[in-house]
């Protein structure tokens, strides 16, 4: 059995900061879906099962369809995705796999469509949502089954 830890019991400080993140993230020009799509395209890279079940339901009650979530991880080889979704989750894909590093391409497809200040605050919001899916892993969370 694998041993789970309470993050947010045992450091309440640095839970606390983190839940800050996520109030700045709130008040950046990204819209809610657009947040959501981030979060759950991470979560998929980064086999975050606990981040993916949040996320998804927070999607779709901002109305998020099945068929886009469900398409999500192919969203290049799909017409659903809007010109600005497609450079955040270009973007998502490559700073979440950050080890092939972020490409110029990406960084200058995100500018013209979502401008610089957009750009620093997509990265700041795949940086976040990194940040809770290895918190999740690492503390061996796992979404509940009765929901």
């Amino acid at each position: 059995m694998e041993t789970k830890i309470d993050i947010q019991q045992l450091e309440p400080e640095a839970y606390k900061i983190m839940l800050e993140f996520e109030k700045y993230l709130a008040r950046t020009k990204l819209g809610k879906l657009q947040r959501e799509l981030i979060k759950i395209r991470a979560s998929q890279i980064n086999g975050c099962a606990y981040c993916l079940n949040m996320h998804t339901r927070d999607a779709r009650k901002y109305g998020e369809t099945e068929q886009r979530i469900y398409t999500l991880s192919a969203w290049r080889d799909t017409p659903y995705f809007t010109e600005e979704e497609q450079a955040l989750l270009a973007l998502t894909e490559e700073v979440t796999l950050i080890s092939n590093h972020v490409s110029a391409a990406t960084k200058q497809r995100a500018i013209d469509v979502i401008g610089e200040q957009g750009l620093a605050q997509a990265i700041m919001a795949i940086v976040i949502i990194n940040s809770w899916n290895r918190i999740s892993i690492a503390s061996g969370s796992q979404p509940p089954l009765d929901q």
